[in-house]
C-alpha cells in the first residue's frame, strides 16, 4: 500500500518560510519522481515543483527563486522549501509520486500566508 504523508504546513507571514515534508511508504522511493502540487479555493490544482529519480528539478515560473524541491532516498523523504511566501502561495499542498505509471497522492497539508 502506498502512503504517502505531508508536514510542515501553517500560518506565515508574507515574506516569510516554511519547509514541507513528505514521507512515502509503499514504493520504491528512488525510483520515483516527486512532486508537490498545490490548490487554492476555487482553483485547479496546479504543479508547484518536481524533482526525478536522477534529481533534475522544475518549477512554473511562478514560485522559481522561491521554492526549492530536494530529496532525501535514505529517508523515503522529500522536500519542498519555500521562501519569500506570498498571499497568493496560499493553497492546500500536495505531495505526488509517479511510480511504475501510476500517480500517488497525499492528504495535503494546508499553507496560509497572510499579507
Amino acid at each position: 500500500q502506498v502512503q504517502l504523508v505531508e508536514s510542515g504546513g501553517g500560518l506565515v507571514q508574507s515574506g516569510g518560510s516554511l519547509r514541507l515534508s513528505c514521507v512515502a511508504s509503499g514504493i520504491i522511493f528512488s525510483i520515483a519522481q516527486m512532486g508537490w502540487y498545490r490548490q487554492a479555493p476555487g482553483k485547479q490544482r496546479e504543479l508547484v515543483a518536481v524533482i526525478t529519480s536522477g534529481g533534475t528539478t522544475n518549477y512554473p515560473n511562478s514560485v522559481k527563486g522561491r521554492f526549492t524541491i530536494s530529496r532525501d532516498n535514505a529517508k523515503n523523504t522529500v522536500y519542498l522549501q519555500m521562501n519569500s511566501l506570498k498571499p497568493e502561495d496560499t493553497a492546500v499542498y500536495y505531495c505526488n509520486a509517479l511510480y511504475r505509471r501510476h500517480d500517488y497522492w497525499g492528504q495535503g497539508t494546508q499553507v496560509i500566508v497572510s499579507s
